[in-house]
């Protein structure tokens, strides 16, 4: 494992209220923190929640891009751990996409209070959701390729991808902008090379989220994560792979809030929406 690197973490505080269990959001790939500070970390933190945002190594403004071709998974969990370490409790872990697998991946190392696998790749890893999109959707397949090599992501292609929701063109073209390539080793790391052990995974109240719309993990792919854990999954409707971005984010929030409220011991009380 290679020495700890600096990594850049977003966090919001509650303005008031007891201190309570803090969350930290998990990015996928292509991306990094500024996905979660567009609209979830003010929410959340409005409604009582200390929360945090990380972006992992090679990622955002964290170092490692010189490298990120070497990093694999191992080293996304590693990151995590040293932020957990940073903010000096467990938090719950939120994880979209390949965070999603990251937070899996943790949840085998140690315990924590809850885990949200958002629109997440699946402990049988991403296979079947990459055999799916080149049978259905050749042309995001291509779009995804001329990323990993670096060539800067297309606002259409971006749209096509993570949004189902109609979008303003100067947000998407900001989104684009942000978008980054990402770790083969680590594609190849959740394709076949280190896929979850469900069976391995501490024990920790789950919420499964997905998306009707999405072309990345589809829905079908997250009522198979829903299944290997025992739990029933949200699927939110005309709604695409990055829901936190989506038009209607609040809905998925406050779904998240709701359940969050519910299983976590020292939760804010609920405000309304």
């Amino acid at each position: 494992m290679s020495d700890p690197l600096s990594l850049e973490v977003v966090s919001r505080y509650p303005s008031k209220g007891k201190r309570c269990t803090p969350l930290l959001f998990v990015h996928g790939a292509f991306s990094a923190a500024w996905i979660w500070s567009e609209h979830f970390l003010d929410w959340f933190s409005e409604r009582g929640w200390p929360v945090h945002a990380v972006s992992l190594r090679g990622h955002g403004g964290s170092e490692g891009h010189e490298s990120l071709g070497q990093w694999g998974i191992d080293n996304y969990v590693a990151d995590v751990m040293q932020v957990i370490e940073e903010i000096g409790e467990r938090p719950v872990l939120i994880g979209h996409s390949m965070g999603g697998f990251v937070v899996q991946k943790c949840l085998e190392q140690s315990t924590f209070p809850a885990a949200v696998l958002m629109c997440s790749v699946p402990p049988s890893g991403l296979m079947a959701s990459t055999i799916s999109m080149a049978w259905s959707r050749p042309d995001l397949m291509g779009s995804l390729a001329q990323l990993m090599t670096g060539a800067p992501a297309d606002a259409n292609g971006f749209k096509e991808a993570l949004l189902a929701q109609p979008v303003a063109i100067s947000d998407l073209e900001r989104y684009a902008a942000l978008s980054q390539t990402e770790s083969q080793r680590a594609i190849l790391d959740m394709t076949l090379l280190n896929l979850i052990r469900p069976n391995r995974l501490n024990p920790a109240p789950k919420l499964v989220i997905g998306a009707e719309m999405d072309h990345m993990v589809p829905a079908n792919q997250v009522r198979e994560t829903a299944q290997t854990y025992g739990v029933e999954p949200v699927i939110f409707p005309d709604m695409g792979h990055a829901l936190m971005l989506e038009r209607d984010w609040a809905h998925v929030a406050s779904v998240l809030n709701d359940w969050l409220v519910a299983v976590v011991q020292d939760a804010p009380k609920p405000k309304s929406s």
